[in-house]
């Protein structure tokens, strides 16, 4: 296999139960796995994001997946429209947004694969923010993927119309290597799409974690592994996320939240990381815990009841980016904490091998890991 030194810069699944595991091992295949320790939670004096109890709650929202028709070549270097849903909104309506994109190549070399959801207003703007993810294409001869030669990427945005109007939602893939010669992804047909809601999601909540530039000059990203990267750590937590809560809608039955937590592999000479955290030489690859955690609050601002799913991910170095999908679904709203009030979080805690940056928002706009909690009306 040939292998192309990159230097990644992103510009901008069915659901499991509670307590199950859920993460990529096998490029779009859910693995089992076990998780970190635990760490005491204290959100005491954290602003409050309270819903609005006013109207009508909506009952269980409908969803459109539009299908990409034909297979269609990504080049090398250029970002192409693949799929795209206009919606009529009014100011402050959400919408969830879930676009997979499936990528075959013509080369066994590594080509990096960046899959976006973007919305415009009528005027052609974009709408932050961009929700994204990204991985190696590992090459056509590659028969780790569930479908050898095929790698399937997920992303996921809770759109908030900020004003009265139209609005165009795209998914994008983008196609980059220092690789010589001629060569292409493809997008599948059939197998690449864009969701949608068909109506309001009343007082879903997103969560992004703090900016963190592709190379990190700056030095912003949270790295967790060897030397100078923490041992472990809380995404929206403790990375620097502004400390929030969401409250559930008074009329929902039940709760769900997902995840979605982008790690890339820092090894020697990489251009994704910064340069104090390139502790290996590349092969090493990285092992992570990982537990999303889901936690209702009692009316001490502390952990009444907590919902969790845990995984153990290896991120290897040709891949070097790589994202992870946890959902807890159907979660109870226990009345005798006292609060319709949750706190999401992430524990990451290194293994062994490579340090792992954990990515975030890039250039002010696209976020690689972000979570969404939802109201489930029933």
């Amino acid at each position: 296999m040939l292998v192309a030194g990159l230097g990644l810069a992103l510009v901008a699944l069915t659901p499991l139960p509670a307590q199950a595991n859920a993460t990529t091992g096998a490029a779009g295949e859910p693995v089992a796995a076990t998780g970190g320790a635990a760490a005491p939670l204290s959100v005491t004096g954290a602003a409050a994001d309270p819903v609005s109890a006013t109207g009508v709650a909506a009952g269980p929202v409908g969803v459109t997946r539009t299908t990409l028709a034909a297979d269609t070549v990504i080049p090398r270097g250029v970002t192409v429209d693949l799929v795209r849903r206009t919606m009529t909104l009014a100011a402050g309506e959400k919408r969830h947004l879930r676009g997979r994109l499936e990528a075959t190549s013509t080369t066994t070399g590594i080509v990096g694969l960046t899959e976006r959801i973007r919305c415009l207003d009528a005027s052609g703007r974009t709408v932050p923010v961009v929700a994204a993810s990204a991985r190696n294409h590992e090459g056509s001869d590659t028969v780790t993927y569930a479908t050898p030669g095929h790698l399937p990427l997920f992303a996921d945005l809770l759109f908030t119309a900020p004003a009265d109007g139209t609005y165009t939602c795209v998914l994008q893939g983008t196609a980059y290597s220092s690789l010589t010669g001629s060569y292409h992804l493809t997008a599948v047909a059939g197998k690449t799409w864009l969701e949608a809601d068909d109506g309001d999601r009343v007082g879903a909540g997103w969560w992004q974690n703090p900016a963190c530039e592709s190379a990190d000059s700056g030095g912003a990203c949270t790295y967790v592994g060897t030397g100078p990267a923490r041992r472990d750590a809380w995404v929206f937590y403790d990375d620097g996320t502004p400390s929030r809560k969401w409250q559930a809608h008074p009329d929902a039955v039940s709760v769900s939240a997902q995840a979605n937590l982008e790690l890339t592999t820092c090894y020697h000479g990489t251009a994704s990381c910064a340069t104090a955290m390139q502790a290996h030489p590349r092969g090493k690859n990285a092992v992570v815990d990982a537990r999303f955690e889901f936690i209702q609050l009692g009316t001490t601002g502390h952990a009444c009841r907590t919902h969790s799913t845990t995984a153990r991910r290896t991120v290897t170095d040709d891949a070097h980016h790589a994202v992870g999908y946890s959902f807890l679904t159907g979660l109870p709203v226990d009345p005798a904490c006292g609060t319709r009030d949750f706190l999401m979080r992430i524990y990451v805690k290194h293994v062994s091998g490579q340090t792992v940056k954990i990515d975030g928002v890039q250039s002010g706009v696209t976020s690689l890991t972000n979570g969404i909690a939802f109201n489930d009306f029933g």
